[in-house]
C-alpha cells in the first residue's frame, strides 16, 4: 500500500475526537471553528464524534449550543453549512478529565463507540494550559484510553529545557512517538508552507536561498492589540516564551532548512529538526525585552510586573548555508501595526555601476496575514524623460490565485492529525534543540525596557538590525 493508499484509508477510518478544553478560549475561537470548516468543505471521516470535555456540566443539546454560539462569533456561520448534520455528531462528558478522576468520558466515548458500531480510533486533543498536559498524560494510562489512539499536545510544549525533557518522558513512556502530535500553529497558516513550496518549485528562488545572496532574514509577529482579555496568563509567560521560542523559532528554521529528499510527511519535519539543531546559543546580550507603556495599568497585571510584551532577537545559525546570516526575530503587543511576516533582505550590489551607490535593497518578502501573499521588491528605473531609479514591488495574494480556498490553519492540523501527516508539526528533537538554544538567555535574561504604544518597540531592538533595518518600521 503508498503512502497515499495508507492516508486516505487513515482519515477515513470512523473517529472519535475528545477536545480537553472544549469550553475555553482556544477551542471556541479556532478549533471547533476548523471543525466545522473541514465538514463544510467535506473533509471530516463518514463516521466520526466530537466528544467535548471539560471540568463543567452540559447537556449534549447545551454543548451544541455552545458550539454554535462560537460559529456565530467567530464563523463559519452555521448557515454556511450542514450545520443540523455537524451538530448530531457532538456529545460532551463533564467532570474533568485527569488521572485520578475521568469524569464522565467513559460514559460518553461507550456511547460514541455504540453509534459508530463500536469500532473507531481515538484522538485526543488536549486544548487546555500545558500545566495540565502531565496529569492527562497519565489519565489516558490509567483510564485505558492509550492503545491505538492519537494524541495532539497545543503549544508550549514545555516552557524551559528542564519542563520540555520531563513532560517529554512522561509522554514517551506512555504513547509511542508514531501516536504523539505536537503542535505549532504558526506551521500551517497559507503563507508559511509557501514559504517551502515556492522556494523549492522555482529554480531562481532556490538559488538566492543562501548566505551568498541574503543579507539578512527578518521574522516579524506584531499586534496593535494588548492583553486585557488574558493578562493573567501572559503576565505568567510573556512575549519571548509565548512566539520567539514557540513560533519564530520553529518559523526561522522553516526558512533555514536544507532540501528535503520529498515532501512527504515526516521528511519536512525532520528537515525543521535538522535546522533547529544548528542554531547557536542565544546570546542575552542580542536579546532586547520590551514592555509597552500602561501594561501595568491592566486589571490582573501585578503592579510591579517586568513581563516582556515584546521580544526581539538576532540568532545564528551555523551551517554552510547561513552561516553569517543575522535572522531577526520580533513580535509584541500595541505595536504599530498588524503584520505577520518572513522577508529575505537581500544583499547590496557588489559590482556593476550601481555598486557601492546607496540602493535599497531587493527583498523577497512573505506575509501571513488572510490567505498569504508573496511580495517582491526590486530598483527600476523610474518611466519619463528624467528617469532615476525608484524602488517598486509585485504582490502576488496567495487567496486570489485560481482555484483557490484558503483554509484556516487549525483546518490544516486537524486532517494532517487524519491522515498521519507531520510535516505542520513539530518535533521533539527539534523543540529539544529549541529549548537548549535558549538556556543561557533564561540564566540572563536581559532588563526589560519601555516602549510607547504605537510604536516598533524600544530603540534597543532597531540596533539588532544594523548595519541593516528593519523592513518594518
Amino acid at each position: 500500500m503508498t503512502s497515499e493508499q495508507q492516508a486516505a484509508q487513515s482519515a477515513s477510518a470512523p473517529t472519535i475526537f475528545v477536545l480537553y478544553g472544549a469550553s475555553g478560549d482556544l477551542s471556541r475561537r479556532l478549533v471547533m471553528p476548523s471543525f466545522f470548516e473541514l465538514a463544510r468543505l467535506g473533509r471530516l471521516p463518514q463516521q466520526w464524534r466530537l466528544v467535548g470535555s471539560g471540568r463543567g456540566e452540559m447537556s449534549h443539546e447545551e454543548f451544541r449550543g455552545h458550539v454554535r454560539a462560537a460559529l456565530e462569533e467567530f464563523g463559519p456561520q452555521p448557515s454556511e453549512g450542514p450545520w443540523d448534520d455537524f451538530a448530531a455528531h457532538l456529545l460532551f462528558a463533564g467532570g474533568g478529565f485527569d488521572d485520578a478522576d475521568p469524569g464522565r468520558l467513559p460514559d460518553v466515548l461507550a456511547q460514541a463507540r455504540e453509534e459508530l458500531d463500536g469500532d473507531a480510533r481515538l484522538v485526543h486533543y488536549l486544548a487546555v494550559p500545558p500545566g495540565a498536559f502531565l496529569s492527562m498524560t497519565k489519565g489516558f494510562e490509567c483510564h485505558g484510553l492509550v492503545e491505538g489512539a492519537t494524541v495532539v499536545y497545543e503549544k508550549p510544549y514545555g516552557t524551559s529545557l528542564e519542563s520540555f525533557e520531563e513532560l517529554d518522558a512522561q509522554v514517551q513512556r506512555v504513547f509511542d512517538e508514531s501516536q504523539v502530535f505536537r503542535i505549532d500553529h504558526f506551521l500551517a497558516f497559507e503563507a508559511m508552507q509557501d514559504v517551502i513550496h515556492a522556494r523549492f518549485a522555482n529554480p531562481w528562488l532556490a538559488a538566492v536561498w543562501n548566505r551568498e545572496h541574503v543579507a539578512q532574514v527578518q521574522i516579524d509577529i506584531a499586534e496593535t492589540l494588548d492583553v486585557a482579555q488574558r493578562a493573567s496568563f501572559y503576565d505568567a509567560t510573556g512575549a519571548f516564551l509565548d512566539m520567539i521560542v514557540t513560533h519564530l523559532f520553529q518559523m526561522a528554521a522553516t526558512v533555514a532548512m536544507e532540501p528535503p529528499a520529498d515532501l512527504g510527511p515526516g521528511s519536512l519535519q525532520a528537515a525543521r529538526d535538522a535546522a533547529l539543531q544548528d542554531f547557536r546559543e542565544l546570546d542575552p546580550d542580542e536579546v532586547v525585552l520590551g514592555q509597552f507603556e500602561g501594561y501595568l495599568d491592566i486589571d490582573g497585571v501585578p503592579a510591579d510586573s517586568r513581563t516582556d510584551t515584546l521580544a526581539a532577537a538576532r540568532l545564528w545559525i551555523d551551517n554552510d548555508r547561513w552561516r553569517g546570516v543575522p535572522f531577526l526575530l520580533r513580535s509584541g503587543k500595541r505595536m504599530s501595526a498588524d503584520e505577520q511576516r518572513i522577508t529575505l533582505v537581500l544583499r547590496d550590489v557588489a559590482d556593476g555601476p550601481y555598486a557601492g551607490a546607496g540602493v535599497q535593497p531587493a527583498t523577497i518578502s512573505f506575509s501571513l496575514l488572510e490567505g498569504g501573499a508573496v511580495d517582491v521588491a526590486m530598483t527600476v528605473r523610474r518611466p519619463g524623460v528624467e528617469g532615476g531609479l525608484a524602488q517598486g514591488t509585485a504582490s502576488l495574494p496567495l487567496g486570489e490565485l485560481d482555484g483557490a480556498t484558503p483554509a484556516p490553519p487549525y483546518a490544516h492540523l486537524i486532517e494532517h492529525v487524519l491522515t498521519g501527516d507531520r510535516s505542520l508539526f513539530t518535533g521533539v528533537e527539534g523543540l529539544r534543540a529549541a529549548w537548549t538554544c535558549i538556556e543561557r538567555f533564561s540564566a540572563q535574561r536581559p532588563q526589560v525596557q519601555p516602549y510607547a504604544p504605537g510604536s516598533w518597540g524600544p530603540q534597543a531592538a532597531d540596533a539588532l538590525a544594523e548595519p541593516g533595518q528593519w523592513f518594518l518600521r
